[in-house]
């Protein structure tokens, strides 16, 4: 097997080289959600405003409070409710977004010169915005899944939702009186006309957060790598786990900063069929009902377990994948 130093422009766009890029990208996407799927479940607790978890939201020790409660009621089970979904969510989504990356960075970038700040953005944004688009439906129903508590209304026809309970919920919901404003006549018209369009609530907010947040996330590890690993003499950074950690970790923080009052948008508007069963929630509707109920403050609810969550994710996702990468020789 020819090694990457020689690897010639044909052969990294070729199925095989995809194929293999895809699959260390989706392994390291599951084993990065792994580590933070309890975490991952507070914090949706926490964004979308569910009455169980509200008192413990805005500190650390809030947050261990949320997890200790929720391993009280349903164990350890509780504690990665919705992960069945988020895994096979998770594998093509990443999968998508790390091999559209490779392909993206070899066509823009495909020297070392040609690598600008700008093109490392713009590689980011595209691979983050591809992979939402194809794997939006799924994410929805892990956000379901992970939401419902002992008094959430759906919790008490099942206390423990399955993914086939939470797409069914989904596929039926259907405002209750829709009549009292023309958007939402028309939204509930277009909902009910393409039953699908249920399973992409929120992706506005979602794409629009996306693009900071996956732009600046491939932008701050490209530079820190080119930054701080000098090429060898092959022209290609030696394996450096540690140093991939590391720069994965600080990715992650900056990314989060950037993009997390779109994230908490996006949040409220998924669970909109659960808290408002009787209208569709838009984003203007939902960006004002945050700023109503706690201002500036409501659209950085749950940063820190942000943080907490997504600084160690997103370190072991790029080292993961790096290491793929390596052991399947892309």
């Amino acid at each position: 097997m020819s090694s990457n130093a020689s690897r010639s422009p044909k052969d990294k766009q070729n199925l095989n080289y995809i194929i293999r890029s895809g699959l260390a990208g989706g392994v390291a996407g599951c084993v990065a959600k792994t580590v933070v799927a309890p975490l991952d479940r507070v914090k949706i607790l926490f964004q979308a405003s569910n009455p169980d978890f509200q008192k413990y939201a805005g500190t650390f020790v809030g947050t261990f409070r949320a997890g200790h409660d929720i391993y009280r009621q349903s164990g350890l089970r509780g504690l990665f409710q919705g992960h069945s979904a988020t895994l096979i969510r998770i594998f093509p989504y990443a999968a998508i977004k790390f091999m559209t990356y490779d392909q993206i960075h070899h066509v823009l970038m495909p020297t070392k010169v040609q690598e600008t700040n700008m093109r490392r953005f713009l590689a980011g944004a595209i691979s983050g915005t591809m992979s939402v688009f194809f794997t939006y439906p799924l994410e929805l129903i892990r956000v379901r899944m992970a939401f419902h508590t002992r008094t959430t209304n759906y919790a008490q026809e099942a206390p423990r939702p399955s993914f086939t309970r939470a797409f069914l919920h989904i596929y039926n919901e259907r405002p209750v009186n829709p009549a009292h404003a023309t958007e939402v006549v028309d939204a509930a018209h277009y909902f009910n006309r393409y039953p699908f369009l249920k399973f992409y609530r929120g992706f506005t907010v979602t794409m629009t957060g996306m693009i900071p947040y996956a732009g600046v996330s491939f932008l701050t590890w490209g530079y820190l790598r080119s930054r701080f690993l000098p090429p060898s003499k092959t022209g290609h950074e030696t394996p450096t786990p540690m140093a991939d950690l590391a720069f994965g970790a600080f990715s992650g923080a900056v990314a989060q900063t950037a993009s997390y009052p779109f994230e908490v948008v996006r949040r409220r508007m998924q669970v909109g069929g659960i808290t408002r069963p009787d209208r569709w929630l838009g984003w203007g509707e939902t960006v004002k009902a945050i700023w109503q109920a706690r201002g500036w403050r409501g659209f950085y609810v749950g940063l820190s377990i942000g943080y907490m969550k997504v600084i160690p994710m997103t370190a072991v996702s790029f080292t993961v994948w790096q290491g793929g990468k390596r052991l399947l020789d892309v």
